[in-house]
């Protein structure tokens, strides 16, 4: 399937600027299924693994089915500075990325959030270790989820917070400045909710027409 490939990028340290010499290349990857696929009992795969190091790759309609979700994750794919494979189903993909915007990015992008802190927290209560570079992801998308809500762009490369990011990742910040600082940017959030201009929900018609688009292309 990786041979039908219509987008694939680069996500993870690199895409964030936030790399060093040793970080891996984490590719993220949108392929599109031939539409006969479907009209057997097995159906093609929704995702599969490989075939290098760190590579992830959706089928396209579960890929939309989880943008329309606002998954952090996922809409990061269709924002990547890095873009390795684009076919014009990927493009169309592309021009269409605006539509799975809504609101809902202020839910999963501070859940999201508050999720890696919990686990964060759990495990210095636990271990008293504490996963800085968990951390530093979880401030890192609290600053993504107030940049699209006020902008309407995925925020993905984050080079100008580089220093500030990169200081939590070492351990140089105490835990208790990482925890003011996700505080203040949970109520950042809150408050760019309140003031965005972004529809309370996702344009699924405009995602329809692409789906049935990329069907009919791919009915070979």
């Amino acid at each position: 399937m990786i041979e039908r490939t219509i987008l694939g990028v680069v996500v993870g340290s690199r895409a964030y600027g936030l790399d060093g010499p040793g970080s891996d290349h984490d590719r993220r990857g949108v392929y599109a299924a031939p539409t006969r696929a479907f009209w057997s009992l097995d159906k093609p795969p929704t995702h599969f693994d490989g075939p290098l190091p760190e590579q992830f790759t959706w089928e396209v309609e579960r890929f939309c089915v989880l943008a329309l979700q606002a998954n952090p994750t996922v809409l990061e794919v269709l924002w990547s500075p890095i873009v390795e494979t684009l076919t014009p189903d990927g493009r169309e993909l592309l021009a269409a990325r605006q539509a799975f915007l809504s609101s809902k990015v202020a839910a999963t992008y501070g859940e999201y959030a508050r999720d890696q802190l919990n686990r964060v927290s759990a495990r210095r209560e636990r271990t008293g270790e504490t996963n800085w570079k968990q951390a530093m992801h979880m401030i890192r998308l609290l600053l993504a989820g107030a940049h699209v809500l006020r902008t309407g762009d995925v925020l993905v490369e984050v080079r100008s917070l580089r220093s500030r990011l990169l200081e939590i990742r070492s351990g140089s910040v105490p835990w208790n400045s990482v925890v003011a600082w996700a505080d203040e940017l949970q109520h950042d959030l809150a408050s760019a909710r309140a003031a965005t201009g972004l529809p309370e929900s996702p344009d699924r018609r405009t995602i329809d027409q692409l789906l049935a688009g990329v069907r009919e292309r791919n009915l070979t």
